[in-house]
């Protein structure tokens, strides 16, 4: 009788103890008010890339292969020279070509890229101005480097923090709170990525290029880095 009894008694405890659960976390969320602080920056782009493609057609498929090779091997060699710049090969595909009514095939065109990519724009676009001359553009664009954007972030991290707080203090006294705490933060950064458009004007001075390949204009631009700070305090009452 004496375990039924401690028995009993422990089972009506812990029936009290959840029935008492949902008051205390209705407690917790008592005065809580979720903000968000957001600040950005404008951040110059300091990478460059661009994407060079050679496209030839031939009805022999394996001559059109041979001469895509070559073409894309001798661009490869004379990209290897300049310095300051990563290449790789990017796609490469042939598809057929078929004559007026659709039914036959009547050769074959193949089109392989490379990419270039360097944070010394001046030595990039005169490389750029020279494969001209054998190989076409594909695109042009700029972004900001990992370093850069890290420093960036990193500097925008403490701002966001300062304006979640002035935000939170602002709150407080609106609603007539002594003081608030801290109930979570979460911080996010998010940047947005702007393609630039190809200008296929000649560079300015100091660029002695062939008048055949003039290689685009730089205008890198910025992009605008921003950092979230998102969090629910709790305001205390006088």
């Amino acid at each position: 009788m004496q375990s039924l009894t401690r028995l009993a008694a422990t089972l009506a405890l812990t029936s009290a103890a959840l029935i008492s659960l949902p008051t205390l976390a209705d407690e917790v969320r008592y005065n809580q008010i979720a903000l968000r602080a957001e600040v950005s920056q404008d951040v110059a782009h300091d990478l460059m890339h661009v994407t060079l493609y050679s496209e030839a057609q031939n009805s022999d498929p394996a001559k059109l292969a041979a001469e895509t090779t070559q073409t894309l091997n001798s661009a490869v060699e004379q990209a290897r020279q300049a310095k300051n710049v990563t290449l790789k090969l990017g796609s490469r595909n042939s598809y057929p070509v078929y004559d007026d009514k659709g039914q036959q095939i009547a050769g074959w065109r193949e089109r392989a890229e490379l990419r270039l990519e360097s944070a010394d724009f001046a030595a990039l676009a005169k490389l750029t101005g020279e494969l001209l001359k054998d190989l076409k553009m594909g695109s042009m664009d700029f972004a900001i480097s990992t370093p850069s954007r890290k420093k960036t972030e990193d500097q925008l991290l403490k701002e966001a923090v300062a304006a979640f707080k002035a935000r939170a203090q602002l709150a407080t006294e609106a609603l007539g709170g002594k003081s608030y705490k801290l109930v979570n933060l979460s911080l996010n950064s998010a940047g947005f990525q702007p393609i630039r458009p190809m200008r296929m004007d000649a560079l300015a001075s100091g660029m002695s290029l062939s008048k055949a390949a003039p290689v685009p204009e730089i205008e890198a631009g910025t992009s605008e880095v921003t950092v979230n700070a998102d969090g629910v305090i709790e305001v205390q009452m006088p």
